[in-house]
């Protein structure tokens, strides 16, 4: 029978603090999808009403898009406001949930985060090191800076990973420390 009532896990110091950077990126990352919304707007009236399409505003859809999806995921991530698939969780108690999203995080998530860390900023790189641009005519420069975004965006969500380590970690071995709720609204 699933575990009726909701648990929360300690914070550490550490924690806290990527947390609180986490939240500050949320809040900035929710523009983004503002300015999405903005560029999609501007480009259906501009086509639609005066008949020019711009290749720039559909690049600029997808970056920002881009941009607002992995940011998302870190902050999801951090927040613990993500979707889970593990059907099986609700019937596990808290402490065997924590013993699996620990194991999850250092058997799958970390390599995972490395791997993209790893290919990803090569990638950028070689952009970057040619001045590469659209193909596309009159498509947007400097496609080294959404490229970039793919290694920040797994970077942030690897710190939103550790975050999530260290408070299992703090739970389930009591080490780091955990702090006081009231000490952490006033570091906040």
């Amino acid at each position: 029978m699933p575990d009726p009532s909701p648990r929360t896990l300690p914070e550490t110091t550490l924690s806290h603090r990527i947390d609180a950077l986490l939240e500050t990126l949320e809040r900035f990352a929710s523009w983004i999808w503002l300015a999405l919304l903005t560029v999609i707007v501007v480009n259906v009236v501009a086509r639609y009403a005066f008949g020019e399409g711009r290749v720039e505003f559909e690049e600029l859809q997808w970056h920002l898009y881009a941009a607002g999806f992995l940011a998302g995921i870190a902050t999801g991530l951090g927040a613990d406001s993500h979707v889970r698939v593990d059907v099986l969780r609700d019937w596990f108690s808290f402490r065997t949930q924590n013993w699996v999203e620990f194991y999850g995080l250092l058997l799958l998530f970390f390599p995972f985060v490395a791997l993209m860390l790893w290919y990803s900023i090569p990638f950028v790189w070689l952009s970057f090191a040619s001045s590469e641009v659209s193909v596309s005519a009159g498509g947007l420069p400097y496609r080294w800076a959404i490229k970039a975004v793919l290694p920040a965006g797994f970077a942030l969500l690897g710190l939103a990973g550790l975050s999530r380590l260290l408070r299992v970690s703090s739970f389930l071995f009591g080490s780091p420390a955990v702090i006081e709720p009231e000490s952490a609204e006033q570091e906040a």
